[in-house]
């Protein structure tokens, strides 16, 4: 308990170090675990390439990778398939598809348009709709009969360009992910991370990368830790506390032009920086006046506001969303457990109870639910409460489990892990029935944080 409460204060100015033969960047790539037997089995059949010689890009392997890393599909094998199909046209049995339980089936197309541009076509069929209607169903439209695809769930072209192919494949996924849970898809987004190896010269490195690991970049190399990364609403750019001066200071990044600014450098403690759900103010942590209190400052102004005023520790705030308050973990009673504080009153109220400490704690976009580092027998695991007061799931089963951080969509958790005597990211459904570990090849990966919507 002793090593996470100083995590607290500047979430780990000592690291462990258990690393190995490492090169100069990590690569992230997800492993699923667990969870699949719960999933829905749907189809994704390999896109039909319409032109000469070899297809251009495999886009139904990113997609199938991408549902299946929801938690919520389980696309079937390829060579299970009835056919291959590029079009709802092209269906001759649509029983076929529905007799293996398929809930929904993706087809498309791809052709070479000029200027090296490439037509991208993709149908989602309903395959049990398609079986009762035969592909075709009539409606009633301005009193006379028509034929009505409603088997034909999204229909969808676009002309895209090579290296648009993957970000292009992760739309289509989002989608697909909309069309069928009314939840909106969040595998077009990003997430931050400090990656650390020993190895090199500055070994502090702070990354960003598409959800999946992938087209990942260095935007901070350090001789000194970077820590606890926080998205601004927009996307555009991060925060995060970096020792790199001999003290932790908050920075603003840009992630697309690099430029940062120094946002604190009061004397003592300046970490835990948390966007305002508008981008206008930064929730922190300082120690400038003695104990580590809550404030929040205004970013245009650099004012500042003390939010709450304890001789105990109050650290890690995050926002609700809808900017009125904030949750914090503090150890005022005597563990650390998180507690609630109105941002006009200062009115400060428990609200987590379960197990011997709760820390780290992260409120649902939706702002039902609340998601923790709960500790229960000297064991350290991410719990789900319904928020502020209400039932309380444990949801991994991992080791020394911390810094969660919840997809824009709230269906996913990304946290920090050990596994193997290294730490790696993990994934957890908000149901904790899938389970995925993103480990780092070389050296260790930590402090995750999903971007929003982009």
């Amino acid at each position: 308990m002793k090593r996470v409460l100083i995590g607290l204060l500047v979430v780990w100015v000592s690291l462990t170090a258990a690393l190995s033969n490492a090169t100069a960047q990590s690569t992230l790539e997800i492993v699923i675990t667990e969870g699949q037997n719960s999933a829905r089995p749907i189809a994704v059949v390999p896109f039909q390439w319409l032109g000469e010689g070899e297809a251009p890009y495999n886009f139904a392997e990113i997609i199938m990778a991408d549902l299946r890393r929801s938690g919520r599909f389980n696309p079937i094998d390829q060579g299970q398939m009835p056919g291959q199909p590029g079009k709802d046209l092209d269906v001759s049995d649509y029983a076929a598809w529905a007799r293996l339980g398929v809930e929904a089936m993706l087809v498309g197309e791809v052709s070479l348009l000029s200027g090296n541009r490439y037509q991208v076509t993709y149908e989602l069929i309903d395959p049990l709709r398609g079986q009762i209607t035969g592909g075709t169903a009539q409606a009633l439209v301005d009193g006379a009969l028509v034929n009505s695809n409603d088997h034909v769930i999204e229909g969808r072209s676009s002309v895209v360009g090579p290296n648009q192919f993957r970000q292009y494949s992760h739309r289509i996924s989002d989608v697909v992910y909309e069309a069928l849970t009314g939840e909106r898809g969040a595998f077009l987004t990003r997430i931050a991370y400090i990656y650390v190896d020993f190895e090199q010269e500055n070994p502090y490195h702070l990354m960003v990368s598409d959800y999946d690991g992938y087209n990942e970049r260095v935007l901070l190399r350090s001789p000194e830790p970077l820590m606890s990364p926080s998205w601004s609403p927009e996307g555009n750019r991060l925060a995060y506390v970096s020792f790199e001066n001999g003290r932790p200071e908050i920075f603003l990044q840009d992630i697309y032009t690099t430029e940062r600014e120094k946002l604190t450098s009061f004397p003592g403690i300046n970490g835990s920086p948390s966007w305002s759900p508008d981008g206008t103010k930064m929730a922190m942590v300082l120690s400038k006046d003695g104990a580590p209190d809550i404030y929040v400052m205004d970013i245009a102004s650099r004012n500042i506001e003390k939010i709450t005023d304890h001789w105990r520790i109050d650290t890690e705030p995050y926002w609700t969303p809808d900017g009125k308050s904030l949750t914090f973990t503090s150890e005022r009673g005597g563990r650390a457990q998180i507690y609630r504080v109105d941002l006009d009153t200062k009115r400060v109220r428990r609200v987590t109870f379960e197990g011997e400490a709760n820390l780290g704690g992260v409120v649902t976009p939706d702002g039902r639910g609340l998601v923790v580092v709960n500790r229960d027998n000297g064991q350290f695991h991410i719990g789900r409460q319904e928020y502020p007061n209400g039932n309380f799931q444990v949801l991994t089963q991992t080791t020394l489990d911390e810094s969660p951080s919840v997809a824009p969509n709230g269906s996913m958790i990304i946290y920090s892990t050990t596994h193997n005597g290294k730490q790696v990211l993990a994934l957890v459904s908000m149901d904790g029935r899938f389970r995925a570990r993103l480990p780092s090849r070389e050296g260790e990966v930590k402090a995750p944080a999903w971007s929003p919507f982009l």
